[in-house]
């Protein structure tokens, strides 16, 4: 993936799960499973897009990813029908983390393959 593609996907992302934390309840998107998953995915997917984005600014990465999740519960203190959860932050952290860990290894492994086929 160019890395301007995941710059707008990472970004477009990131503006939709804003949107999603502090919207109102009935108004959020959900999907069928649970919330802590739904937390991990979204967080491991922004992360790995961003990583893709920007593989030569890591701490700038996990500074955003770790930043925005931390953030988002943060603002949904402002809501009356939303509320704020340490573990939800927690997942979300965790979520990023991973995301930024694979597109680490996406990012290292693609330069390897590169290499060998020089």
């Amino acid at each position: 993936m160019p890395q301007k593609l995941a710059s707008i996907a990472a970004w477009a992302l990131l503006c939709f799960l804003a949107y999603a934390s502090v919207s109102p309840i009935g108004a959020r998107p959900t999907l069928p499973s649970s919330t802590s998953l739904e937390h991990i995915a979204a967080f491991a997917t922004i992360g790995f897009l961003f990583h893709l984005a920007y593989p030569r600014h890591v701490m700038l990465v996990w500074f955003i990813v770790i930043g925005s999740a931390a953030l988002f519960e943060l603002m949904q203190l402002a809501t009356v029908d939303r509320h704020a959860r340490l573990v939800d932050a927690i997942e979300k952290m965790a979520g990023g983390s991973m995301g930024i860990f694979v597109g680490r290894a996406a990012v290292h492994f693609e330069r390897a393959l590169r290499r060998r086929q020089i």
